[in-house]
């Protein structure tokens, strides 16, 4: 079973009411952290310390700016013992520990009770540790400014993709074979712009891969048209969707 919560649907401007997407995969892995993380995952009532890694894409804002929260969190109210795994780009160890002390100092105390593991992704590789292996994918999204990556997650059997913020490129397709589940960016729901998947590119990639994959939209600007697409789910704030 993959069960996938949404703690958030839209893009970095929360058009029409809907929160920074990011999403839980069966109650343990986490990915993206974007600012509304800490109270969107007490109100749907997760266990916070069951969370075990966090996959970030990339460094803006939207995407991991909630982690200081959930690190204060675990140090005063809710204690963690099992160590919590961080991966992300190139430098994702000096980013988030210097934002971290940036927003509450000595967040980074040795008595914290856990430590914070960070594994830097390494594009095209086999990673992993514990129960969890993943590959990175280079994205098309910014790249003159930042690296920005999909990930595919191995959870016992089941693969789930995504594409974090791209462009419709070959590496999306690469992301998405043979994946159970394709988390994929759809930030314009109608016409087409830069750096992000346009409603008319999900079609495509639709198109492109087999049935037994289920694409679910993300990082919304409105809501698409996604009637008589088969295969095709739309992510709404605080909704769950399980894949038996």
């Amino acid at each position: 079973m993959l069960e996938l919560t949404f703690l958030g649907s839209a893009n970095a401007f929360t058009p029409g009411g809907r929160y920074w997407s990011s999403f839980l995969v069966n109650g343990r892995y986490l990915v993206e952290a974007p600012p509304t993380l800490l109270p969107h995952l007490k109100r749907l009532g997760i266990p916070l310390a069951d969370i075990h890694a966090v996959f970030i894409s990339h460094f803006h804002g939207d995407h991991f700016l909630g982690l200081p929260f959930l690190f204060l969190e675990y140090l005063y109210l809710t204690p963690r013992r099992e160590d919590l795994h961080i991966v992300g780009p190139p430098g994702v160890r000096e980013v988030m520990e210097g934002l971290a002390e940036m927003a509450f100092p000595n967040l980074s105390r040795a008595d914290a009770g856990y430590q914070r593991r960070y594994l830097e992704a390494e594009p095209g590789q086999e990673q992993g540790f514990d129960d969890v292996r993943f590959q990175a994918i280079t994205m098309s999204h910014a790249s003159e400014k930042l690296t920005s990556l999909g990930y595919r997650l191995h959870i016992g059997e089941r693969v789930v993709a995504f594409s974090g913020d791209s462009e419709l490129c070959e590496q999306v397709f690469a992301l998405g074979k043979d994946a159970d589940v394709l988390v994929l960016d759809c930030s314009y729901s109608e016409g087409t712009g830069a750096e992000h998947m346009s409603l008319a590119d999900a079609l495509e990639v639709r198109k492109r891969l087999p049935p037994s994959t289920t694409i679910v939209l993300t990082h919304l600007e409105a809501e698409p048209d996604v009637s008589g697409l088969d295969g095709v789910l739309v992510a709404q704030d605080f909704a769950t969707f399980r894949f038996p």
